[in-house]
């Protein structure tokens, strides 16, 4: 779906370049997460992507084509939410929606269709103005599907949301995905990546350090050990051993058969702890 060839870029009156050579490819169906800390490139990234900046270097293709060739026939094909919503205010919902739907020349889905996939149906003829920011954010995502997306670009998607509505869109971004659609995520919540990427890119002071499989990431990074508790609360003990070798070690097999043991914990690694691992960066 997308291939991308040493991509740089630099802003005008810009000291060094945010985005420096990168190089990733996107399958049709996947999920792709942009994952770093705030100015890292991962915006400028997709922006690039989206067609709102121009004049960087590199080779993009999207969806069989070069990015220059695109005109605006490409955002027949594309649906953006981005992470600051930015609506009319005194308007409906509807008629913010009716407003962007004309915009487009091709097959379009109905206002009311788009807010009950973001669960907004009763606030439909609401000004957006009583809106709270949750609830504008689910408005943004309700507008970036109106045109039926093949590829679909999310900024911070669960940012503003309860963790109800967070769930929510993890859900509809699967349910899309089972349609076929393309995903690319970016964000610096670790926790919305892993339970959603199929794969993630680690982007750091505009480079592309790491990509992989959240699973295989965490079991590159991670520690091999399991901790275990026993004692009770009134002589409380606790002790990690490898999991390499753990049904041959002779001091767990004994605290197993002679100790009340009172927990048993693998020690998986998290997202964050492999991308500062990898970065030596706080995502902060």
């Amino acid at each position: 779906m997308i291939r991308v060839d040493n991509l740089s870029f630099t802003y005008p009156g810009a000291p060094s370049p945010t985005v420096k050579g990168l190089s990733f490819e996107v399958s049709e169906g996947e999920i792709f997460g942009f994952l770093g800390p705030s100015g890292a490139g991962k915006s400028t990234t997709q922006n690039i992507l989206i067609g709102l900046l121009d004049r960087w270097q590199g080779e993009i293709e999207v969806m069989g084509r070069s990015l220059r060739d695109w005109r605006r026939d490409y955002y027949r094909h594309i649906g953006v939410s981005f992470e600051l919503p930015n609506h009319y205010l005194k308007l409906t919902a509807r008629e913010n929606l009716e407003y962007f739907r004309a915009l487009y020349d091709g097959d379009t889905d109905a206002p009311e269709k788009v807010m009950a996939l973001v669960g907004l149906s009763e606030h439909l003829d609401k000004p957006v103005s009583a809106y709270s920011k949750g609830m504008k954010n689910r408005l943004t995502l309700a507008r970036s599907l109106l045109n039926r997306p093949s590829l679909w670009f999310l900024d911070e998607p669960t940012s503003g949301l309860d963790p109800v509505n967070a769930v929510h869109v993890r859900d509809l971004v699967k349910a899309r995905q089972a349609q076929g659609v393309t995903t690319i995520i970016t964000t610096h919540d670790m926790l919305i990546a892993d339970a959603l990427c199929d794969r993630v890119g680690f982007i750091v002071d505009g480079e592309l350090v790491e990509v992989g499989a959240p699973d295989d990431l965490k079991r590159r990074y991670g520690r091999r050990e399991v901790e275990i508790s026993w004692g009770g609360d009134h002589a409380p003990r606790r002790e990690r051993f490898p999991l390499d070798g753990l049904s041959e070690q002779p001091e767990f097999l004994r605290i197993l058969r002679e100790e009340t043991v009172t927990s048993l914990h693998s020690q998986e690694t998290t997202l964050e702890d492999v991308f500062v691992q990898v970065t030596g960066r706080s995502l902060r």
